[in-house]
């Protein structure tokens, strides 16, 4: 989906309109054809950023319970404004992986391209202005540390963008994964931070653990004539 058609479709629909105008965070509208028909209960977003792709989830999943994990100060206070008021979201601001404590943030220029994994020289080349502009402490957890099985009843799905830390984030994700129906990852195909796990080593981490690849979808290019990285969309089978 190119800028002008994520733009006009943000406007043109009332839910992604609103979050816009009053907060000027733009909902991710490529993941919507993707999300649509999996009937989903639960939605664990981690890297939610400003809530990009929980708005697109709960305007597909009106009564779903969406919970958010995003360890960065600033989006995290976006996020509690943009679903202030939505009683079946909420966010917990920590970082996903195999370890809980403390870890350093590089943020990002563009915060959405931060990442617990230094950024790397083909990200910037790629992307621009998502160079490290600061770090910042935050929380690292086990996903067990804070869910249960109770919030994870129903048809789940499972949401990584995490910058390259795909595989540590599966890996704190591990003692829940059999409870979810779907994992939705982004994942890359060149080393854009640095030590990252490649796409093939996720694909091939859930493949091992019962997942079937369902769709792959989103390609991005940056300034290559190939794809760089996508979305994966994984199924219990």
């Amino acid at each position: 989906m190119n800028i002008l058609t994520k733009i006009l479709r943000v406007l043109w629909i009332p839910e992604y309109r609103a979050a816009f105008l009053r907060m000027r965070v733009a909902a991710s509208t490529e993941h919507d054809a993707i999300l649509e028909g999996l009937d989903l209960d639960t939605v664990v977003d981690i890297g939610a950023n400003r809530g990009q792709f929980a708005l697109c989830a709960r305007r597909l999943y009106p009564a779903a319970r969406i919970i958010s994990f995003e360890p960065l100060a600033g989006p995290a206070g976006t996020w509690r404004s943009v679903f202030k008021g939505d009683a079946r979201a909420s966010l917990i601001q920590a970082a996903v992986g195999e370890q809980s404590g403390q870890a350093q943030m590089h943020v990002a220029r563009w915060d959405g391209s931060s990442s617990l994994l230094p950024i790397g020289p083909a990200q910037q080349d790629h992307f621009p202005l998502t160079s490290e502009a600061r770090r910042e402490s935050v929380t690292t957890v086990r996903l067990s540390e804070r869910l249960g099985a109770a919030e994870l009843a129903g048809r789940a799905l499972l949401k990584l963008d995490v910058q390259g830390f795909e595989l540590s984030t599966l890996r704190g994700c591990e003692d829940l994964l059999p409870l979810f129906r779907y994992v939705y990852v982004e994942a890359s195909f060149i080393e854009l931070y640095t030590g990252q796990a490649l796409a093939g080593e996720v694909v091939s981490h859930l493949l091992s653990r019962g997942w079937r690849l369902a769709c792959v979808a989103n390609p991005s290019y940056g300034k290559s004539a190939k794809p760089i990285q996508a979305d994966f969309l994984f199924e219990r089978t």
